[in-house]
Protein backbone atom coordinates (compact mmCIF):
# COMPACT_ATOMS: atom_id res chain seq x y z
CA UNK A 1 0.00 0.00 0.00
CA UNK A 2 1.20 3.49 -0.86
CA UNK A 3 1.19 5.23 2.54
CA UNK A 4 2.24 8.50 0.90
CA UNK A 5 -0.90 8.41 -1.16
CA UNK A 6 -2.96 7.69 1.92
CA UNK A 7 -1.44 10.64 3.71
CA UNK A 8 -2.26 12.89 0.75
CA UNK A 9 -5.83 11.71 0.93
CA UNK A 10 -5.75 9.99 -2.47
CA UNK A 11 -6.80 6.41 -3.22
CA UNK A 12 -4.15 3.71 -3.45
CA UNK A 13 -2.67 3.17 -6.89
CA UNK A 14 -3.70 0.03 -8.78
CA UNK A 15 -1.67 -1.86 -11.35
CA UNK A 16 -4.78 -3.47 -12.94
CA UNK A 17 -5.55 -0.65 -15.46
CA UNK A 18 -1.92 -0.57 -16.53
CA UNK A 19 -1.90 -4.34 -17.05
CA UNK A 20 -5.21 -4.21 -18.95
CA UNK A 21 -3.94 -1.37 -21.15
CA UNK A 22 -0.80 -3.31 -21.98
CA UNK A 23 -2.86 -6.42 -22.77
CA UNK A 24 -5.19 -4.43 -25.03
CA UNK A 25 -2.25 -2.90 -26.86
CA UNK A 26 -0.69 -6.33 -27.30
CA UNK A 27 -3.96 -7.73 -28.64
CA UNK A 28 -4.36 -4.80 -31.06
CA UNK A 29 -0.82 -5.31 -32.30
CA UNK A 30 -1.50 -9.02 -32.80
CA UNK A 31 -4.71 -8.30 -34.77
CA UNK A 32 -2.91 -5.68 -36.88
CA UNK A 33 -0.12 -8.14 -37.68
CA UNK A 34 -2.68 -10.77 -38.63
CA UNK A 35 -4.49 -8.30 -40.91
CA UNK A 36 -1.20 -7.39 -42.58
CA UNK A 37 -0.43 -11.06 -43.16
CA UNK A 38 -3.88 -11.80 -44.62
CA UNK A 39 -3.67 -8.69 -46.83
CA UNK A 40 -0.20 -9.68 -48.00
CA UNK A 41 -1.43 -13.17 -48.92
CA UNK A 42 -4.48 -11.78 -50.73
CA UNK A 43 -2.28 -9.52 -52.86
CA UNK A 44 0.13 -12.37 -53.53
CA UNK A 45 -2.68 -14.68 -54.69
CA UNK A 46 -4.07 -11.94 -56.94
CA UNK A 47 -0.66 -11.58 -58.60
CA UNK A 48 -0.36 -15.35 -59.11
CA UNK A 49 -3.82 -15.61 -60.67
CA UNK A 50 -3.17 -12.57 -62.88
CA UNK A 51 0.06 -14.10 -64.19
CA UNK A 52 -1.71 -17.37 -64.91
CA UNK A 53 -4.55 -15.62 -66.75
CA UNK A 54 -7.11 -16.70 -64.13
CA UNK A 55 -7.67 -13.31 -62.54
CA UNK A 56 -11.09 -12.39 -61.21
CA UNK A 57 -12.24 -8.74 -61.42
CA UNK A 58 -11.15 -8.15 -57.80
CA UNK A 59 -7.68 -9.50 -58.68
CA UNK A 60 -7.39 -7.08 -61.61
CA UNK A 61 -8.22 -4.16 -59.31
CA UNK A 62 -5.62 -5.37 -56.80
CA UNK A 63 -3.03 -5.56 -59.59
CA UNK A 64 -4.02 -2.04 -60.66
CA UNK A 65 -3.47 -0.71 -57.13
CA UNK A 66 -0.07 -2.43 -57.03
CA UNK A 67 1.34 0.17 -59.43
CA UNK A 68 0.35 2.96 -57.02
CA UNK A 69 0.79 1.21 -53.67
CA UNK A 70 3.17 3.23 -51.52
CA UNK A 71 3.16 0.46 -48.88
CA UNK A 72 4.76 -2.18 -51.11
CA UNK A 73 7.54 -4.00 -49.31
CA UNK A 74 9.50 -7.19 -49.53
CA UNK A 75 6.46 -9.37 -50.10
CA UNK A 76 6.70 -8.77 -53.83
CA UNK A 77 10.17 -7.37 -54.35
CA UNK A 78 11.10 -10.37 -56.49
CA UNK A 79 8.08 -9.97 -58.75
CA UNK A 80 8.33 -8.36 -62.16
CA UNK A 81 5.56 -5.90 -62.97
CA UNK A 82 6.28 -6.37 -66.66
CA UNK A 83 4.72 -9.84 -66.46
CA UNK A 84 1.49 -8.46 -65.01
CA UNK A 85 -1.38 -7.21 -67.18
CA UNK A 86 -1.81 -3.46 -67.63
CA UNK A 87 -5.46 -2.91 -66.80
CA UNK A 88 -7.80 0.04 -67.19
CA UNK A 89 -9.70 -0.12 -63.85
CA UNK A 90 -12.88 1.26 -65.41
CA UNK A 91 -12.80 -1.54 -67.97
CA UNK A 92 -12.86 -4.13 -65.17
CA UNK A 93 -16.52 -3.30 -64.48
CA UNK A 94 -17.58 -3.63 -68.13
CA UNK A 95 -19.72 -6.64 -69.01
CA UNK A 96 -20.23 -7.87 -65.43
CA UNK A 97 -23.68 -9.17 -64.53
CA UNK A 98 -25.40 -8.57 -61.19
CA UNK A 99 -23.97 -11.73 -59.58
CA UNK A 100 -20.41 -10.85 -60.62
CA UNK A 101 -20.86 -7.28 -59.40
CA UNK A 102 -22.10 -8.62 -56.06
CA UNK A 103 -18.99 -10.83 -55.73
CA UNK A 104 -16.77 -7.90 -56.68
CA UNK A 105 -18.49 -5.72 -54.08
CA UNK A 106 -17.76 -8.31 -51.37
CA UNK A 107 -14.12 -8.51 -52.46
CA UNK A 108 -13.81 -4.73 -52.22
CA UNK A 109 -15.27 -4.87 -48.69
CA UNK A 110 -12.62 -7.44 -47.75
CA UNK A 111 -9.79 -5.18 -48.88
CA UNK A 112 -11.38 -2.22 -47.09
CA UNK A 113 -11.42 -4.27 -43.87
CA UNK A 114 -7.76 -5.25 -44.18
CA UNK A 115 -6.22 -2.05 -45.57
CA UNK A 116 -4.85 0.59 -43.23
CA UNK A 117 -3.10 2.80 -45.78
CA UNK A 118 -5.14 5.94 -46.35
CA UNK A 119 -4.35 6.15 -50.08
CA UNK A 120 -5.19 2.48 -50.59
CA UNK A 121 -8.46 2.85 -48.69
CA UNK A 122 -9.32 5.86 -50.89
CA UNK A 123 -8.76 3.65 -53.93
CA UNK A 124 -11.04 0.89 -52.63
CA UNK A 125 -13.70 3.39 -51.52
CA UNK A 126 -13.70 4.77 -55.07
CA UNK A 127 -14.10 1.25 -56.47
CA UNK A 128 -16.95 0.71 -54.00
CA UNK A 129 -18.86 3.74 -55.27
CA UNK A 130 -18.34 2.75 -58.93
CA UNK A 131 -19.41 -0.84 -58.22
CA UNK A 132 -22.53 0.35 -56.41
CA UNK A 133 -23.41 2.58 -59.36
CA UNK A 134 -22.89 -0.30 -61.80
CA UNK A 135 -25.10 -2.57 -59.71
CA UNK A 136 -27.82 0.06 -59.73
CA UNK A 137 -27.51 0.32 -63.53
CA UNK A 138 -27.40 -3.45 -64.11
CA UNK A 139 -30.02 -4.92 -66.50
CA UNK A 140 -33.37 -5.27 -64.77
CA UNK A 141 -32.63 -2.60 -62.15
CA UNK A 142 -33.74 0.42 -64.17
CA UNK A 143 -37.28 -0.49 -65.18
CA UNK A 144 -38.97 2.81 -64.61
CA UNK A 145 -42.47 3.95 -65.48
CA UNK A 146 -43.41 4.71 -69.07
CA UNK A 147 -40.25 3.02 -70.40
CA UNK A 148 -38.02 5.93 -69.41
CA UNK A 149 -34.40 5.72 -68.29
CA UNK A 150 -33.49 7.09 -64.87
CA UNK A 151 -30.50 8.91 -66.34
CA UNK A 152 -30.85 12.67 -66.17
CA UNK A 153 -29.11 14.10 -69.23
CA UNK A 154 -28.89 17.61 -67.76
CA UNK A 155 -26.90 16.35 -64.77
CA UNK A 156 -24.76 14.13 -66.97
CA UNK A 157 -23.87 17.01 -69.29
CA UNK A 158 -23.06 19.18 -66.27
CA UNK A 159 -20.89 16.73 -64.32
CA UNK A 160 -19.30 14.36 -66.83
CA UNK A 161 -16.60 16.74 -68.20
CA UNK A 162 -15.49 18.08 -64.80
CA UNK A 163 -12.32 17.08 -62.95
CA UNK A 164 -12.28 15.67 -59.43
CA UNK A 165 -11.25 19.05 -57.99
CA UNK A 166 -14.03 20.87 -59.85
CA UNK A 167 -16.58 18.33 -58.62
CA UNK A 168 -15.44 18.80 -55.01
CA UNK A 169 -15.83 22.56 -55.35
CA UNK A 170 -19.28 22.10 -56.87
CA UNK A 171 -20.23 19.74 -54.03
CA UNK A 172 -19.47 22.47 -51.48
CA UNK A 173 -21.63 24.93 -53.44
CA UNK A 174 -24.54 22.48 -53.62
CA UNK A 175 -24.38 21.77 -49.88
CA UNK A 176 -24.33 25.50 -49.18
CA UNK A 177 -27.33 25.92 -51.49
CA UNK A 178 -29.29 23.26 -49.61
CA UNK A 179 -28.43 24.82 -46.24
CA UNK A 180 -29.59 28.25 -47.38
CA UNK A 181 -33.11 29.58 -46.98
CA UNK A 182 -33.48 30.33 -50.68
CA UNK A 183 -36.58 29.22 -52.58
CA UNK A 184 -35.04 26.34 -54.57
CA UNK A 185 -36.05 23.06 -56.16
CA UNK A 186 -34.90 20.82 -53.30
CA UNK A 187 -35.45 17.57 -55.24
CA UNK A 188 -33.18 18.75 -58.06
CA UNK A 189 -30.36 19.89 -55.77
CA UNK A 190 -30.54 16.72 -53.67
CA UNK A 191 -30.44 14.64 -56.84
CA UNK A 192 -27.43 16.65 -58.01
CA UNK A 193 -25.68 16.12 -54.66
CA UNK A 194 -26.34 12.38 -54.81
CA UNK A 195 -24.98 12.19 -58.36
CA UNK A 196 -21.85 14.11 -57.39
CA UNK A 197 -20.47 11.21 -55.35
CA UNK A 198 -20.74 8.93 -58.39
CA UNK A 199 -19.13 11.40 -60.77
CA UNK A 200 -16.38 12.15 -58.23
CA UNK A 201 -15.62 8.43 -58.15
CA UNK A 202 -15.55 8.30 -61.96
CA UNK A 203 -13.23 11.31 -62.10
CA UNK A 204 -11.00 9.69 -59.48
CA UNK A 205 -11.05 6.53 -61.58
CA UNK A 206 -9.76 8.49 -64.57
CA UNK A 207 -6.95 9.86 -62.39
CA UNK A 208 -6.09 6.35 -61.25
CA UNK A 209 -6.02 5.12 -64.86
CA UNK A 210 -3.67 7.94 -65.80
CA UNK A 211 -1.43 7.29 -62.79
CA UNK A 212 -1.32 3.55 -63.46
CA UNK A 213 -0.37 4.18 -67.07
CA UNK A 214 2.34 6.64 -66.03
CA UNK A 215 3.73 4.21 -63.46
CA UNK A 216 3.75 1.36 -65.97
CA UNK A 217 5.48 3.47 -68.63
CA UNK A 218 8.08 4.61 -66.08
CA UNK A 219 8.64 0.99 -65.06
CA UNK A 220 9.12 0.00 -68.70
CA UNK A 221 11.55 2.88 -69.21
CA UNK A 222 13.63 1.84 -66.20
CA UNK A 223 13.60 -1.78 -67.32
CA UNK A 224 14.82 -0.75 -70.77
CA UNK A 225 17.63 1.27 -69.20
CA UNK A 226 18.67 -1.68 -67.06
CA UNK A 227 18.59 -4.05 -70.05
CA UNK A 228 20.65 -1.62 -72.12
CA UNK A 229 23.20 -1.23 -69.31
CA UNK A 230 23.46 -5.00 -68.83
CA UNK A 231 23.92 -5.51 -72.58
CA UNK A 232 26.60 -2.83 -72.72
CA UNK A 233 28.53 -4.45 -69.87
CA UNK A 234 28.18 -7.84 -71.52
CA UNK A 235 29.57 -6.50 -74.81
CA UNK A 236 32.47 -4.86 -72.98
CA UNK A 237 33.33 -8.10 -71.18
CA UNK A 238 33.09 -10.00 -74.45
CA UNK A 239 35.42 -7.58 -76.24
CA UNK A 240 37.86 -7.63 -73.33
CA UNK A 241 38.03 -11.43 -73.21
CA UNK A 242 38.41 -11.71 -77.00
CA UNK A 243 41.29 -9.22 -77.03
CA UNK A 244 43.11 -11.12 -74.26
CA UNK A 245 42.66 -14.44 -76.04
CA UNK A 246 44.00 -13.15 -79.39
CA UNK A 247 47.62 -14.13 -80.31
CA UNK A 248 50.19 -11.45 -79.65
CA UNK A 249 51.49 -11.59 -83.20
CA UNK A 250 48.04 -11.03 -84.69
CA UNK A 251 47.65 -7.53 -86.05
CA UNK A 252 44.68 -5.50 -84.83
CA UNK A 253 41.62 -5.67 -87.03
CA UNK A 254 41.38 -2.36 -88.81
CA UNK A 255 40.00 -3.47 -92.15
CA UNK A 256 36.36 -2.72 -91.33
CA UNK A 257 36.01 0.25 -88.96
CA UNK A 258 32.40 0.64 -90.09
CA UNK A 259 31.51 -2.51 -88.13
CA UNK A 260 31.69 -0.55 -84.90
CA UNK A 261 30.08 2.55 -86.33
CA UNK A 262 26.71 3.19 -84.59
CA UNK A 263 25.35 5.12 -87.56
CA UNK A 264 24.04 2.05 -89.48
CA UNK A 265 22.04 1.05 -86.41
CA UNK A 266 20.10 4.30 -86.64
CA UNK A 267 18.79 3.43 -90.09
CA UNK A 268 15.58 1.41 -90.50
CA UNK A 269 15.76 -1.92 -92.26
CA UNK A 270 13.48 -2.20 -95.33
CA UNK A 271 11.23 -4.74 -93.58
CA UNK A 272 10.89 -2.48 -90.53
CA UNK A 273 9.54 0.35 -92.66
CA UNK A 274 6.38 -1.67 -93.30
CA UNK A 275 5.55 -1.92 -89.59
CA UNK A 276 2.70 0.09 -88.08
CA UNK A 277 3.84 3.43 -86.67
CA UNK A 278 2.07 4.70 -83.54
CA UNK A 279 2.05 8.14 -82.02
CA UNK A 280 2.72 8.36 -78.30
CA UNK A 281 -0.93 9.14 -77.44
CA UNK A 282 -2.19 6.21 -79.54
CA UNK A 283 0.26 3.89 -77.79
CA UNK A 284 -0.91 5.13 -74.38
CA UNK A 285 -4.56 4.58 -75.29
CA UNK A 286 -3.84 1.05 -76.51
CA UNK A 287 -1.94 0.26 -73.32
CA UNK A 288 -4.55 1.88 -71.08
CA UNK A 289 -7.47 -0.05 -72.52
CA UNK A 290 -5.76 -3.43 -72.46
CA UNK A 291 -7.38 -6.18 -70.38
CA UNK A 292 -5.68 -9.54 -70.84
CA UNK A 293 -7.42 -12.66 -72.10
CA UNK A 294 -7.30 -15.77 -69.97
CA UNK A 295 -4.21 -17.91 -70.59
CA UNK A 296 -4.28 -21.66 -70.81
CA UNK A 297 -7.45 -21.87 -72.91
CA UNK A 298 -7.46 -23.77 -76.16
CA UNK A 299 -7.75 -21.57 -79.23
CA UNK A 300 -9.18 -22.91 -82.46
CA UNK A 301 -7.40 -22.62 -85.78
CA UNK A 302 -10.01 -20.12 -86.92
CA UNK A 303 -9.28 -17.88 -83.94
CA UNK A 304 -5.56 -18.08 -84.69
CA UNK A 305 -6.25 -17.01 -88.26
CA UNK A 306 -8.35 -14.12 -87.01
CA UNK A 307 -5.72 -13.01 -84.49
CA UNK A 308 -3.71 -11.40 -87.28
CA UNK A 309 -6.64 -9.14 -88.11
CA UNK A 310 -7.31 -5.90 -86.20
CA UNK A 311 -9.54 -6.68 -83.21
CA UNK A 312 -12.33 -4.21 -82.61
CA UNK A 313 -15.09 -4.31 -80.05
CA UNK A 314 -17.86 -1.88 -79.21
CA UNK A 315 -15.24 0.63 -78.02
CA UNK A 316 -13.25 0.57 -81.26
CA UNK A 317 -12.14 3.79 -82.85
CA UNK A 318 -14.75 3.54 -85.63
CA UNK A 319 -17.58 2.92 -83.15
CA UNK A 320 -16.37 5.74 -80.92
CA UNK A 321 -16.31 8.11 -83.88
CA UNK A 322 -19.89 7.18 -84.83
CA UNK A 323 -20.99 7.57 -81.21
CA UNK A 324 -19.26 10.94 -80.77
CA UNK A 325 -20.76 12.25 -84.00
CA UNK A 326 -24.27 11.27 -82.90
CA UNK A 327 -23.72 12.65 -79.38
CA UNK A 328 -22.54 15.95 -80.87
CA UNK A 329 -26.04 16.46 -82.28
CA UNK A 330 -27.19 16.97 -78.71
CA UNK A 331 -30.81 16.92 -77.58
CA UNK A 332 -33.87 18.86 -78.64
CA UNK A 333 -35.97 20.55 -75.97
CA UNK A 334 -38.32 17.57 -75.76
CA UNK A 335 -35.63 14.84 -75.78
CA UNK A 336 -33.74 12.92 -73.11
CA UNK A 337 -31.14 10.16 -73.18
CA UNK A 338 -32.64 6.67 -73.30
CA UNK A 339 -30.51 3.82 -71.96
CA UNK A 340 -33.10 1.39 -70.55
CA UNK A 341 -31.41 -1.70 -71.99
CA UNK A 342 -33.00 -5.06 -71.17
CA UNK A 343 -31.19 -8.35 -70.70
CA UNK A 344 -32.31 -10.88 -73.31
CA UNK A 345 -31.18 -14.49 -73.62
CA UNK A 346 -30.22 -15.55 -77.11
CA UNK A 347 -28.02 -18.57 -76.44
CA UNK A 348 -24.59 -19.02 -77.91
CA UNK A 349 -24.74 -18.29 -81.65
CA UNK A 350 -23.32 -20.80 -84.12
CA UNK A 351 -20.79 -18.26 -85.40
CA UNK A 352 -19.31 -17.74 -81.90
CA UNK A 353 -16.49 -20.16 -82.74
CA UNK A 354 -15.44 -17.94 -85.63
CA UNK A 355 -16.19 -14.43 -84.34
CA UNK A 356 -16.07 -12.97 -80.87
CA UNK A 357 -19.65 -11.99 -79.86
CA UNK A 358 -20.15 -8.40 -78.70
CA UNK A 359 -22.97 -6.01 -77.89
CA UNK A 360 -23.36 -3.06 -80.28
CA UNK A 361 -22.98 0.45 -78.96
CA UNK A 362 -25.89 2.89 -79.22
CA UNK A 363 -27.01 6.46 -78.66
CA UNK A 364 -30.77 6.63 -78.14
CA UNK A 365 -33.20 9.41 -77.32
CA UNK A 366 -36.71 9.40 -75.88
CA UNK A 367 -39.12 12.15 -76.88
CA UNK A 368 -41.29 13.57 -74.09
CA UNK A 369 -44.30 15.84 -74.23
CA UNK A 370 -47.72 16.72 -72.84
CA UNK A 371 -50.92 14.89 -73.66
CA UNK A 372 -54.03 17.06 -73.54
CA UNK A 373 -56.69 14.42 -72.97
CA UNK A 374 -59.99 15.22 -71.30
CA UNK A 375 -58.67 14.56 -67.83
CA UNK A 376 -55.62 16.79 -68.32
CA UNK A 377 -57.74 19.52 -69.93
CA UNK A 378 -59.93 19.49 -66.83
CA UNK A 379 -57.21 19.41 -64.19
CA UNK A 380 -54.30 21.23 -65.87
CA UNK A 381 -53.58 24.30 -67.97
CA UNK A 382 -50.53 25.94 -69.58
CA UNK A 383 -49.59 27.51 -66.25
CA UNK A 384 -49.96 24.22 -64.37
CA UNK A 385 -48.73 21.58 -66.82
CA UNK A 386 -49.52 17.85 -66.60
CA UNK A 387 -46.76 15.22 -66.26
CA UNK A 388 -44.83 14.52 -69.43
CA UNK A 389 -45.39 11.25 -71.25
CA UNK A 390 -43.36 9.34 -73.83
CA UNK A 391 -44.25 10.43 -77.38
CA UNK A 392 -41.57 8.63 -79.38
CA UNK A 393 -38.06 7.21 -79.61
CA UNK A 394 -34.93 7.69 -81.71
CA UNK A 395 -32.75 4.58 -81.84
CA UNK A 396 -29.22 4.80 -83.29
CA UNK A 397 -27.43 1.42 -83.10
CA UNK A 398 -23.85 1.17 -84.39
CA UNK A 399 -22.75 -1.89 -86.41
CA UNK A 400 -19.48 -0.78 -88.10
CA UNK A 401 -17.94 -4.29 -88.08
CA UNK A 402 -20.91 -6.22 -89.48
CA UNK A 403 -19.51 -9.15 -91.46
CA UNK A 404 -22.33 -9.49 -94.02
CA UNK A 405 -23.14 -5.92 -95.02
CA UNK A 406 -25.67 -7.12 -97.62
CA UNK A 407 -28.12 -8.02 -94.84
CA UNK A 408 -29.29 -5.02 -92.85
CA UNK A 409 -30.01 -5.43 -89.13
CA UNK A 410 -33.68 -5.82 -88.25
CA UNK A 411 -35.93 -5.34 -85.22
CA UNK A 412 -39.04 -6.94 -83.79
CA UNK A 413 -41.56 -6.22 -81.04
CA UNK A 414 -41.94 -8.77 -78.23
CA UNK A 415 -44.92 -8.69 -75.85
CA UNK A 416 -44.97 -10.73 -72.65
CA UNK A 417 -47.66 -12.98 -71.16
CA UNK A 418 -49.34 -13.69 -74.49
CA UNK A 419 -50.53 -10.11 -74.94
CA UNK A 420 -51.29 -9.22 -78.55
CA UNK A 421 -51.09 -5.96 -80.42
CA UNK A 422 -53.84 -3.58 -79.35
CA UNK A 423 -54.57 -5.42 -76.11
CA UNK A 424 -53.93 -3.79 -72.76
CA UNK A 425 -53.10 -5.56 -69.50
CA UNK A 426 -51.93 -2.42 -67.68
CA UNK A 427 -53.89 -1.11 -64.68
CA UNK A 428 -55.75 2.18 -64.87
CA UNK A 429 -53.43 5.16 -65.19
CA UNK A 430 -50.50 3.03 -66.38
CA UNK A 431 -49.20 2.18 -69.84
CA UNK A 432 -48.35 -1.16 -71.41
CA UNK A 433 -44.73 -1.72 -72.30
CA UNK A 434 -43.01 -4.14 -74.65
CA UNK A 435 -39.52 -5.07 -75.76
CA UNK A 436 -38.01 -3.90 -79.02
CA UNK A 437 -35.21 -6.29 -80.00
CA UNK A 438 -32.54 -5.36 -82.57
CA UNK A 439 -31.04 -8.29 -84.46
CA UNK A 440 -27.92 -8.30 -86.64
CA UNK A 441 -25.48 -10.88 -87.92
CA UNK A 442 -22.01 -11.71 -86.65
CA UNK A 443 -20.19 -10.48 -84.66
CA UNK A 444 -23.07 -8.69 -82.89
CA UNK A 445 -25.41 -10.09 -80.26
CA UNK A 446 -29.06 -9.06 -79.95
CA UNK A 447 -29.83 -5.96 -77.92
CA UNK A 448 -33.25 -4.97 -76.54
CA UNK A 449 -34.95 -2.00 -74.86
CA UNK A 450 -38.23 -1.64 -73.01
CA UNK A 451 -40.53 0.92 -74.61
CA UNK A 452 -44.11 2.12 -74.31
CA UNK A 453 -46.43 -0.05 -76.42
CA UNK A 454 -48.51 2.37 -78.50
CA UNK A 455 -49.42 2.61 -82.17
CA UNK A 456 -46.63 4.08 -84.29
CA UNK A 457 -47.04 6.97 -86.71
CA UNK A 458 -45.36 5.93 -89.97
CA UNK A 459 -45.67 9.36 -91.55
CA UNK A 460 -42.43 10.60 -93.12
CA UNK A 461 -43.43 14.23 -92.69
CA UNK A 462 -40.77 16.35 -91.10
CA UNK A 463 -42.71 17.03 -87.91
CA UNK A 464 -43.40 13.30 -87.44
CA UNK A 465 -40.03 12.14 -88.75
CA UNK A 466 -40.41 8.37 -89.14
CA UNK A 467 -37.12 6.83 -90.28
CA UNK A 468 -35.97 3.24 -90.65
CA UNK A 469 -32.62 2.90 -92.43
CA UNK A 470 -29.21 1.24 -92.30
CA UNK A 471 -26.36 3.23 -93.80
CA UNK A 472 -22.61 3.45 -93.11
CA UNK A 473 -22.84 1.03 -90.21
CA UNK A 474 -25.67 2.86 -88.39
CA UNK A 475 -29.17 1.44 -87.92
CA UNK A 476 -31.58 4.32 -87.38
CA UNK A 477 -35.14 3.78 -86.21
CA UNK A 478 -36.95 7.02 -85.38
CA UNK A 479 -40.68 7.03 -84.71
CA UNK A 480 -43.39 8.85 -82.80
CA UNK A 481 -46.69 7.54 -81.52
CA UNK A 482 -49.92 8.50 -83.21
CA UNK A 483 -51.44 11.59 -81.71
CA UNK A 484 -54.95 11.44 -80.34
CA UNK A 485 -56.79 14.72 -80.81
CA UNK A 486 -59.39 15.80 -78.28
CA UNK A 487 -62.16 18.30 -78.78
CA UNK A 488 -62.18 21.20 -76.40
Amino acid sequence: MDHGAMRRGGPPRSSIPAKRSAADAQEEAWVANEDRFVLKQAKKKAIIRARAGRADPIDLLAVTLRALDATRDGYDSDDDDGELPAVDPEGVFEGLDDIQLDELDKGIDTYLTLEHSRSNRDFWNTMKVVCKDRRRAAPGKLQTARGMSSVTPEIDRLLAPKTHEQLEALEKQVKAKLRSNDDIDVDYWESLLKSLSIYKAKARLRQVSKSVLGARLESLRQQQEQDALALRNKVRESLKSSSLAAPAEQAPLTSSPAALDPEPLLRLNPEDKTLLSLEEEDFKQKLLGYIPARHGTKISNTEVALSSEPKRDDTSRITSALYDREAARGFNDNEEAFNAEEDVSTGRPKWAETYRPRKPRYFNRVQMGYEWNKYNQTHYDHENLPPKVVQGYKFNIFYPDLVDTTKAPTFRIERENGRKRGESFAPAGAEDTCLIRFIAGPPYEDIAFRIVDKEWDYSAKRERGFRSSFDKGILQLHFQFKKIYYRK
